[in-house]
């Protein structure tokens, strides 16, 4: 579904990423753990097309490298950044809308929404508030509903579960296994470690800018190295 190949990129004379390859089988969630630093975030952007890169991105047996952000988007490959980047002044119902603007069928935006709505139901009991006054657990969820919006395949989320309470970690990491239930495939890059592994079907270790591990998620919670680097031993 997605398959990045000997990534390479630099910020001016800092080499932030080192022949990253991964890949995110159909249907799967996948990790990236690592410290900060590690270019976990700097992979997401790559292959997203928001910063310029050496190497080769393929989605959906299509070559991606040197597609536009908004063409990589259209095409259903669509990243939930950091820091959530809702509309604040806006309601929900229009930051929802704004998620499907690469679309122009009008039923069948409506039918996502009130998809999104069922899976969030309480973005249905805050459609006219401003996104804004909403919960940073409720920001999440509007933010992944506003990436949903656009019917994508593939959910990138960089660091969902940052500056929430332990409780709405839970709830976000819940919210994220319901939506990969539904059929989306998702690439995580997440620091807490522990709450990631325990969702991904297959998860990698980045330090440095390089992978130096991989495996099942099950396995790296099992892994000594892991257990003492990212999860406390």
């Amino acid at each position: 579904m997605l398959r990045v190949e000997n990534l390479d990129v630099y910020y001016g004379g800092i080499h932030a990423l080192k022949n990253v390859s991964i890949s995110v089988p159909r249907g799967k969630i996948v990790t990236l753990i690592g410290a900060n630093g590690a270019g976990k975030s700097s992979t997401l952007r790559a292959i997203s097309g928001l910063v310029r890169k050496k190497g080769k991105v393929f989605h959906d047996g299509e070559d991606i490298s040197s597609s536009s952000p908004e063409a990589i988007t259209a095409g259903g490959l669509v990243l939930v950044p950091e820091g959530r980047k809702i509309f604040p002044h806006l309601t929900v119902y229009e930051n929802l809308m704004l998620g499907a603007y690469v679309r122009n069928d009008r039923s069948g935006i409506d039918e996502t929404r009130e998809w999104v709505y069922d899976l969030f139901p309480r973005l249905r009991e805050r459609a006219w508030q401003k996104g804004g006054t909403l919960s940073g657990g409720e920001q999440q969820m509007l933010a992944l509903g506003r990436a949903l919006m656009s019917r994508p395949n593939v959910i990138m989320m960089d660091e969902p579960s940052l500056g929430l309470a332990p409780l709405l970690v839970k709830e976000v990491f819940e919210i994220i296994a319901a939506v990969n239930a539904e059929g989306v495939t998702l690439l995580l890059v997440e620091q807490n470690a522990f709450a990631a592994l325990r969702i991904a079907h297959h998860a990698y270790v980045l330090e440095v800018g390089r992978i130096v591990l991989e495996g099942s998620g099950e396995e790296l919670l099992a892994d000594g190295r892991v257990r003492e680097a990212y999860l406390g031993g």
